[in-house]
């Protein structure tokens, strides 16, 4: 889920999910949330290299990548994990970097300020 900025979200329906639900893209539809206290996190994807060397060298962003919630870290690997291209990972990297070190910037879908 996605937050819209209105207190209302966004929420990514894979295809298959779609069509068993009988949705459409652009369908209003109302979710039930529970928590599961036996949850414990799932696998997070590796850091890529090519991310671990530019924190390294900047110790701003080292820093606030430190301290973003493990919640935080383990969606931004995922989304790394995803990028195909190199300039996408060149694109994202700059953003995460420029995220992280405390400038204000469009991230992931959503406004970093700080570096969070």
């Amino acid at each position: 889920m996605m937050p819209t900025g209105n207190g209302d979200f966004y929420l990514y329906l894979h295809g298959i999910m779609r069509a068993a639900s009988r949705t459409k893209v652009g369908d209003t539809v109302t979710v039930e949330l529970r928590f599961d206290r036996r949850y414990r996190g799932g696998p997070m994807h590796p850091m890529p290299k090519w991310f671990a060397v530019a924190l390294h060298a900047d110790a701003k962003a080292s820093e606030a990548w430190r301290l973003l919630p493990p919640s935080r870290q383990k969606e931004v690997l995922r989304y790394f994990a995803g990028l195909k291209s190199d300039g996408a990972k060149a694109r994202n990297l700059e953003r995460a970097l420029h995220a992280l070190s405390g400038g204000t910037v469009r991230f992931m879908g959503r406004t970093w300020r700080g570096g969070k």
